[in-house]
């Protein structure tokens, strides 16, 4: 007797990536280019909480999962950025898994880290959690029933750790959703004929049609290789979201919202001054999100961190609890050891003098530890830097809030 498949949808699902493999970014020798401080796992949970995770019983790896890995993109970063881990990475989509198993072999990747790249369903992971770390991008908007998607994840999830998702929104797809109903209505396909076609409607269109700038003018570098394009225009199952259900969404699996992982598009100052802005600033948080939403309907999508329960947060404004702090520094830097560094974001990035020593004392303190950036370094307030207790603490907090320093909280509690 034939197994039914966990979601309507994967049959068909499967079959569209097994023809085109997805994401579509070249194999290379060596290491992937950059770095995404969302699939380190250390920058990923300061960035959510203000502090590093707690530190795990000696002897015990990290352990992450990479639901929907395609073509191990994603996996390739989390195993370069997170050297030692364990991660498993699941596909439902045979065909994707193989250039996956290639990616990995050619970057070293599955020399940084232990992995397991598997053709299996998200909803089929019973006993494989818990994990320190889910990522599943992309993914859970192209299953028939997303909740129970979600709720599979939830299951998963260690206590105290982070679920980073990426899904649909509706406004910035607005083109997008107008292009794929009329693929649909002309019963172009989702194989070869369809992509041809697809590829054909935007030259064929008006100059000045709305769909055709869009594309032109937003989406065509991005769907240059054939398998973007055919998730873009082609794809037999989507969903997307606004805010409001997105939040619904979220509170169908009982999970706590830990924050944007691009927050700086969900920032009012971004499209608000003067008076404006600080009637913005006034809302609460969830109101001014709305706000940005309304404002900006070329958001195309939310990416987000999710935890079971609320996570402590760290703000640092106690003295005491940052002079007991340890730190490592964030390895989401270019341009290190020095003083002129892209960010986690790749945004230029200026340290001070003192910013630099301090860092470098902090490496120089936890040199012997077993990760990339170093181990954690001694207490900030026992580094052998010979400064005044308010220096220390004034550039321990800069360094901290442009997300360069990473603390992990000591004896006394961060407030």
């Amino acid at each position: 007797m034939t197994q039914s498949p966990a979601d309507a949808a994967t049959p068909v699902v499967s079959a569209f990536y097994d023809r085109f493999p997805y994401p579509g970014d070249p194999l290379q020798d060596g290491p992937p280019p950059g770095y995404n401080w969302r699939w380190c796992v250390d920058t990923a949970y300061a960035a959510s909480t203000g502090a590093l995770p707690p530190q795990r019983p000696e002897g015990r790896p990290l352990r992450i999962l990479d639901a929907g890995c395609g073509t191990g993109v994603s996996t390739d970063y989390l195993a370069h950025l997170n050297p030692g881990a364990e991660i498993l990475a699941v596909d439902i989509s045979p065909g994707t898994l193989e250039v996956a198993r290639e990616r990995l072999r050619r970057s070293g990747g599955d020399r940084q880290a232990s992995v397991r790249i598997e053709n299996r369903s998200l909803l089929e992971l019973q006993g494989e959690g818990p994990f320190d770390y889910i990522n599943s991008v992309g993914v859970l908007h192209h299953l028939r029933e997303p909740e129970a998607g979600l709720r599979a994840l939830a299951a998963l999830l260690a206590p105290g750790a982070l679920l980073h998702l990426f899904l649909y929104a509706d406004g910035g797809r607005w083109e997008i959703h107008r292009s794929q109903r009329a693929l649909t209505a002309l019963g172009v396909g989702s194989g070869a004929e369809g992509l041809r076609l697809g590829r054909r409607l935007f030259t064929e269109l008006p100059e000045h049609n709305r769909l055709r700038r869009h594309h032109e003018q937003r989406w065509a570098i991005d769907c240059a290789a054939d398998a973007n394009f055919a998730d873009m225009y082609l794809h037999p199952q989507e969903t997307s979201y606004n805010l409001e259900r997105l939040f619904a969404f979220v509170a169908s699996a009982d999970l706590h919202f830990a924050g944007f992982s691009n927050p700086q598009v969900w920032d009012p100052a971004r499209l608000l001054e003067g008076e404006l802005l600080e009637r913005a600033r006034a809302l609460p948080p969830r109101q001014q999100w709305q706000l940005v939403e309304d404002l900006d309907p070329d958001i195309s999508h939310f990416e987000f961190f999710l935890s079971q329960g609320e996570a402590a947060q760290h703000a640092w404004s106690d003295d005491g609890a940052l002079l007991a702090a340890r730190g490592r520094r964030n390895r989401c830097l270019w341009g290190w050891p020095g003083t002129a560094l892209l960010d986690s974001d790749m945004a230029p990035l200026d340290l001070s003098a003192d910013g630099l020593a301090l860092l470098q004392a902090v490496e120089a303190s936890g040199a012997a530890g077993e990760t990339a950036g170093g181990g954690l370094s001694r207490p900030l307030g026992e580094l052998p830097l010979g400064w005044e207790q308010a220096r220390l603490l004034e550039t321990a907090r800069t360094l901290q809030g442009q997300q360069v320093l990473l603390l992990q909280a000591g004896a006394c509690n961060a407030a």
